[in-house]
């Protein structure tokens, strides 16, 4: 039977032949209409228009006692605030791991320790932050740091800064923890040498020493 014969609604009918030249008819036709159709959507707009978030303001950071202007952009955190920003840079507060799990940046905001490695300078504006160099110098230590070093809580020193902090506030809290109360206050921390025992030899040193009047600073 020819193809001319098949009934008009039997999809049998179509020979390639002619399926093909439809087809190409119907791509012309659209492409014609596509180049007269008019431009709708909106044009992207110039980089120069687009706003974006960048640059610096001024803020103010109440560090150890003292306030001090920074410049900073809003994603600068407090550890490089502290160590890029302060004049002169407070480098005591460590940059270790970057993401909150050694603890080497340790510092006190409000007087509770806080990672500053993960907290955002400008959410420290009018607060209280106290680093491991407003606990004494070289030339006057305060207790516990002097505990530190008669103790040898310290190896390579990365660790020990937060660890001072850390111990500050530990026994701030717990005056009077026992070994297994420490060991929990300062979990927080790391150390990478292992220097954990002499950490807590340090810590109740001090617990010792104030016991029997000795001045905590």
């Amino acid at each position: 039977m020819r193809e001319m014969d098949l009934p008009p609604d039997d999809l049998s009918a179509i020979s390639r032949r002619s399926f093909l030249k439809g087809a190409t008819q119907v791509a012309a036709a659209g492409g014609l209409m596509g180049a007269s159709a008019p431009q709708d959507a909106a044009e992207p707009p110039a980089l120069a228009e687009v706003e974006t978030l960048s640059g610096s303001s001024a803020m103010e950071l109440s560090v150890n006692g003292t306030v001090q202007s920074v410049e900073i952009e809003p994603r600068t955190t407090l550890l490089s605030a502290l160590r890029t920003h302060m004049d002169p840079p407070l480098t005591g507060t460590k940059e270790v791991c970057g993401t909150g799990s050694c603890g080497a940046c340790t510092v006190l905001i409000d007087g509770q320790p806080a990672y500053s490695c993960l907290t955002l300078a400008a959410t420290c504006s009018g607060r209280p932050v106290t680093t491991v160099e407003g606990f004494g110098s070289p030339d006057a230590m305060s207790d516990v740091q002097q505990a530190f070093c008669d103790k040898d809580g310290m190896m390579c020193g990365f660790c020990t800064p937060g660890f001072v902090v850390a111990t500050h506030a530990a026994l701030e809290r717990s005056p009077g923890a026992d070994l297994d109360e420490l060991k929990y206050e300062l979990s927080g921390n790391l150390c990478r040498c292992g220097t954990y025992p002499h950490v807590f030899d340090a810590a109740q040193a001090v617990q010792q020493d104030r016991a029997r009047g000795g001045e905590g600073r």
